[in-house]
């Protein structure tokens, strides 16, 4: 018994547990109650478990189904016929340096917010599966991103719960002598120390860095407090930690990247630090600028020129005064790497232009965004054409083993060799789905929505339990009713994102009578449900979410729109997977790319998008619907007004009637024929495997870029 409670043990100890069925049953299986309470955390449950009911409940099956899992897992770890050990070798040597503020890799760690950090996540995971040599490089928040809890008038408010080391899969990082292992960065003219802890996603490792610890100044303590929490100062704080501190740690670790990829410019001042060593090592300026640049990939996520995070001189000069006198680096040169204009160096410094400048490559993440980006920076390569600034494009995917339900990957079980082997190409695809029914796709769509309804009476019950009153009213309630009961019968949106003002959260309620409708039409009836949060100091975002919830207590809504409080990826998975239709509908072109569309594809959900972000390169007319034809109008309001009419008129005229007309069977024929389409065209193209396989081919193995 005490071998298989090892077992146990050492499964909780690696993230690969998270994107494994099989091993999530078995966690949650030793007590539903436990798991759901600690936010699925196998880690913080087996802590309120004892040695004594684990050794007597492996007596029985559950000792078998926990020795399968971990030899499954021990025969991944082993693995010698990756992909990159057969098709990229090099990259199995030394690793891969990966960079990002954030990483969304399960609910129960909570150092991501929202898109960014999830994207970093599915990397990490499809590197692991690759066989990529890969190392992460985030901070270690203590109290991660908020928790939001709406108050009586539907504004979010914000708190922040401490995650402790003990409940988590980490470990303190040491160094040779056993003891803790501390790296330290200059910051204006204090020396800040940070310890570094390791989690391991598979076979790849992710450190996190941590200045929460005695030999800082209180203040310093804090940077490592909260996901981009604080003002400016306290943001160019987090990223010298974060770049500078993580190159100085892979340094200290002993390790040599092949290549520092960026993901987002928060990272950029890695560059730095590599330039100081170049320069320490007695090359010249620029002999140790083309060193740096031979090492540094850069993915910029940000489509709109406000987004990108720029610094003052002055802060530039505080902050970096013993940095750069220790370093002999001169701060005209520091402030040119930063500068928008060559010429002048009086301005902001700019994180993405300091990462574009010391980059052999760099890239947006879809087509569109691509040519934003070109179009957004060709001011920095004089004498280029739009189309020739070296700004190329990686279309973003998504983890499709994380975000397929227990359910889902059964299904797709019986009829393939795994929803991973169905992602590999459309040949895969279209073999797996000429073995299912009809009937047996309508099922599938019927039990995922029925399990998102449960999941939704659960959530607002426990939502309602911890706010203890409501000033009479809440969702619960309302929905209890026989009238406003939420049906699998219904045809379901989901909208669920950051709410940023430009995805525009409450379009669909720009026209309550015609909405009102829509919802309520006796033949074809529509119910919503909304999931998201603001920034902490975004107010017109957090607007949005009152707006929602003011609409969701009217007497025509009630029961029928739905907003779920404290999205997270938890909340997320159980979305994608239940929905019939997933709405998107930002200003277009301002989603860089947006993943979440492509989460519901495999659970037979279909996209509901304007043509932004991915949509554009993926929709066909066949495989969902688009709001409008990627119309855009330099007057906001104007674009609103056609969108939304866009929007109601797809709704009414093309999703609706589809969805509802059935034949004998009562199965909708036409809308499964989108689904078949959806997943044959979809989920072989947009997945992190040929993310991941993109960034090796061209951006790790090459120096140009492509």
């Amino acid at each position: 018994m005490q071998k298989k409670i090892i077992a146990l043990k050492e499964l909780t100890g690696n993230l690969w547990w998270s994107w494994d069925t099989e091993a999530k049953q078995i966690f949650e299986d030793l007590s539903p109650l436990l798991w759901e309470r600690n936010n699925h955390n196998p880690v913080e449950l087996l802590r309120h478990i004892s040695n004594d009911e684990l050794a007597a409940r492996c007596q029985c099956q559950l000792g078998e189904r926990i020795e399968g899992v971990h030899a499954r897992f021990c025969e991944y770890m082993e693995k010698k016929d990756t992909w990159a050990a057969l098709n990229a070798p090099e990259l199995t040597k030394n690793p891969v340096a990966y960079f990002s503020a954030e990483f969304g890799i399960h609910e129960s760690v909570r150092i991501y917010s929202g898109g960014l950090g999830v994207l970093s996540g599915d990397h990490i995971k499809s590197a692991s599966d690759l066989g990529i040599n890969f190392v992460g490089v985030t901070l270690f928040y203590k109290e991660g991103y908020f928790r939001q809890y709406l108050n009586h008038d539907g504004w979010q408010m914000e708190d922040y719960p401490l995650q402790y080391p003990e409940s988590l899969p980490i470990e303190k990082v040491t160094g040779p002598d056993g003891k803790d292992l501390i790296i330290s960065v200059n910051i204006a003219q204090s020396e800040v120390f940070a310890q570094a802890w390791k989690l391991k996603v598979g076979r790849a490792v992710l450190y996190l860095l941590d200045t929460n610890i005695p030999a800082n100044e209180s203040h310093y303590r804090d940077i490592c407090c909260r996901v981009y929490g604080g003002d400016q100062n306290m943001r160019i704080n987090q990223e010298i930690v974060l770049g500078i501190g993580g190159a100085k740690l892979l340094g200290a670790l002993g390790l040599t990247p092949s290549v520092y990829h960026m993901n987002e410019g928060h990272s950029a001042f890695l560059t730095l630090e590599l330039l100081a060593s170049e320069l320490a090592a007695g090359k010249n300026k620029e002999a140790a600028m083309e060193a740096v640049r031979s090492r540094c990939v850069f993915t910029t996520h940000t489509p709109v020129p406000a987004g990108h995070d720029r610094f003052s001189r002055d802060m530039m000069h505080y902050t970096f005064d013993k940095y750069l006198a220790l370093t002999g680096m001169d701060f005209e040169d520091l402030m040119l790497l930063g500068s928008e204009d060559p010429k002048n160096t009086q301005g902001l410094f700019t994180m993405t232009v300091l990462a574009l400048q010391l980059s052999r490559a760099a890239n947006g993440v879809s087509k569109l965004h691509g040519q934003v980006s070109r179009e957004m920076w060709q001011h920095l390569y004089a004498g280029k054409k739009v189309e020739e600034v070296p700004i190329g494009h990686i279309t973003n995917g998504v983890h499709a083993p994380s975000w397929a339900c227990g359910y889902t990957e059964t299904f797709w079980n019986r009829v393939s060799t795994g929803i991973e082997d169905m992602t590999l190409s459309r040949e895969a695809a279209e073999a797996a789905l000429a073995k299912v029914t009809d009937e047996e796709l309508w099922s599938l769509r019927y039990t995922l929505k029925r399990n998102l309804i449960d999941f939704i009476y659960r959530y607002l019950a426990n939502q309602l339990f911890h706010q203890h009153s409501m000033s009479g009213y809440n969702q619960y309630d309302a929905m209890r009713s026989d009238k406003n009961t939420l049906s699998p019968d219904i045809l379901t949106i989901g909208f669920a994102r950051r709410f940023a003002t430009y995805k525009r959260a409450p379009m669909i309620f720009s026209d309550l009578d015609r909405l009102n409708r829509i919802i309520n039409n006796p033949k074809m009836p529509l119910q919503i449900v909304f999931a998201g949060k603001a920034h902490p100091h975004d107010d017109a975002g957090k607007d949005f979410i009152r707006q929602i919830v003011e609409h969701s207590r009217r007497p025509q809504f009630t029961g029928k729109v739905i907003f779920l409080e404290n999205y997270n990826l938890g909340v997320a998975k159980r979305m994608v997977s239940g929905v019939d239709i997933w709405l998107n509908n930002p200003v277009r072109p301002m989603e860089a790319s947006g993943t979440s569309g492509e989460k519901t594809v495999l659970h037979g959900g279909l996209n509901f998008s304007v043509l932004d972000g991915w949509w554009p390169e993926a929709y066909n007319g066949e495989n969902g619907w688009s709001i409008g034809h990627g119309e855009t109008f330099e007057n906001y309001e104007e674009q609103d007004r056609f969108d939304a009419e866009q929007m109601y008129q797809v709704l009414e005229n093309q999703i609706l009637p589809t969805f509802y007309e059935r034949n004998a069977n009562n199965i909708p024929t036409r809308w499964i024929k989108k689904i078949r389409n959806a997943i044959a065209t979809i989920a072989p193209e947009y997945n992190t495997h040929r993310m991941v396989r993109d960034y090796a081919n061209q951006y790790y193995l090459t120096k140009e870029g492509k």
